[in-house]
């Protein structure tokens, strides 16, 4: 199921298992144990100001960590876009984060080892991508899929420097 271009791509949960899932690499998260790098991203949301919780996969690709959003335009991409800042926890440490959105044609191949790490995860959201898929495919997908880079509070963040691969 393609969105059309006029719309952002949003790819909604898809029921009980879904939030079952989610509920549980939450708590797992909070307690300490990350799966594979998750993290609870807490983002202020863009209308009530109310701290939102969301499991995410923070992906470290040479030295720079990236938030990717495979199900697309997700109320916590839409609350971090507006807030440009938020906190990764990960049992008690809990980090202050800016985040730098990667334009379309920066993502592939963060994206790339994205799904070689959680494709068996995510596969479904990102509509035949895996990490076998060509260049273009990839590319042609990016759009659709938005891709933050973090960086901690503290260090200041400027205009992306493509130093990906």
């Amino acid at each position: 199921m393609s969105t059309p271009p006029s719309l952002p791509r949003y790819i909604p949960p898809a029921g009980r298992a879904d939030a079952a899932f989610s509920t549980a690499v939450a708590w797992l998260t909070d307690h300490g144990v990350s799966l594979l790098g998750s993290r609870v991203l807490t983002v202020r949301g863009r209308r009530t100001g109310t701290p939102q919780r969301v499991p995410v996969n923070l992906l470290v690709l040479d030295g720079e960590r990236y938030l990717v959003a495979p199900r697309g335009n997700t109320q916590w991409v839409r609350n971090i876009r507006a807030a440009g800042e938020a906190e990764l926890r990960v049992g008690r440490r809990t980090e202050r984060v800016t985040v730098l959105e990667l334009p379309a044609t920066a993502r592939g191949p963060v994206l790339r080892v994205y799904l070689r790490r959680w494709g068996w995860e995510v596969g479904r959201f990102v509509e035949g991508l895996s990490a076998r898929s060509t260049d273009a495919e990839v590319a042609q997908a990016a759009p659709g899929i938005p891709v933050f880079r973090v960086t901690s509070a503290g260090e200041r963040l400027t205009a992306l420097s493509p130093r990906l691969p």
